[in-house]
């Protein structure tokens, strides 16, 4: 009778267990698909957050001594944004990382050495001043228009060198002081007028963005033009060196060939008012002509 009793019960324990098994297996699989729900979850959130921190770069690319890369192109780069990058920070991860053939000129990344001008979402811009973070994707960067480009960013300065040159960019006098150990003196308001002329660091993106320069070759363009104000309104060169200043610009493709677009002041990285130097050359040529009888 104990041995019939014991039976069913075994049986139902039986049943009992393979029921829990299930239910365990059930449970077991529902977790499994919850953590694996989750894993894609925060799998695609972090990478929509690496997408949202690269930007995405298209840098003009051109090279005429390699078969292959003599046609102009332009080549994206996705560059891990970090606080604080600038375009120049961007271009230097993406040849360092991506391709080492990408060139471009940089040197101080101060805004001082004007080697790093480039063509920034249709502007003139210092590289190594130039945010990301207030750039619109994709950013675009091409070399400075109107002039010919060397390799891919790279552009030749010798012309913007030349002109320059023309102006004479550098301290004479005729007027030394008496004795042989004192200094040559500058009143302070004579200081403050030129001032902002000084700022000039020969980036050539003044150049680069006016349209006199670009269909005048010979034009002494903006940049020039303001380094001819910086001596000629110092008053420590003399009446005698202004006079021979003023004739360099006022000749056919100096001052006169200027037509007061702004475009060299607005896209100057030092904020020289360049127009405003050009027009007061204009008004002290107009001023030495003028003959009194």
């Amino acid at each position: 009778m104990s041995t019939q009793r014991q039976q069913p019960e075994t049986e139902s324990e039986a049943d009992s267990a393979e029921t829990e098994t299930a239910q365990e297996r059930r449970l077991g699989e529902k977790r499994r698909r919850a953590e694996e729900r989750e894993r894609e979850r925060v799998e695609a959130e972090e990478r929509a957050a690496a997408d949202a921190e690269r930007y995405h770069l298209k840098v003009f690319r051109y090279d005429p001594e390699v078969e292959g890369k003599q046609e102009p192109r332009f080549d994206d780069f996705h560059v891990p944004y970090e606080t604080g990058m600038t375009v120049l920070d961007a271009l230097i991860y993406a040849r360092d990382e991506f391709d080492a053939s990408l060139t471009f000129r940089h040197s101080c990344r101060q805004a001082i050495c004007g080697s790093d001008a480039l063509f920034i979402n249709g502007r003139q811009r210092l590289g190594c001043q130039t945010q990301l973070s207030d750039l619109d994707q994709p950013v675009r960067i091409e070399p400075l228009p109107h002039q010919e480009v060397v390799k891919d960013l790279v552009v030749d300065m010798e012309h913007f060198y030349d002109q320059m040159e023309a102006v004479e960019p550098y301290f004479q006098t005729t007027d030394r002081p008496d004795g042989e150990l004192e200094e040559q003196r500058q009143s302070r308001e004579n200081r403050e007028k030129i001032k902002t002329s000084t700022r000039c660091i020969w980036c050539g993106a003044c150049m680069s963005s006016c349209n006199i320069a670009a269909g005048d070759n010979e034009y002494l363009g903006p940049a020039a033009i303001n380094k001819a104000y910086r001596f000629a309104m110092d008053e420590r060169e003399g009446e005698d060196m202004k006079q021979r200043r003023l004739e360099i610009v006022e000749q056919e493709h100096g001052v006169w060939r200027c037509q007061t677009q702004f475009s060299c002041t607005e896209v100057c990285p030092k904020d020289i008012p360049l127009t405003e130097h050009i027009q007061e050359l204009k008004r002290e040529a107009v001023k030495s002509n003028l003959k009194f009888w």
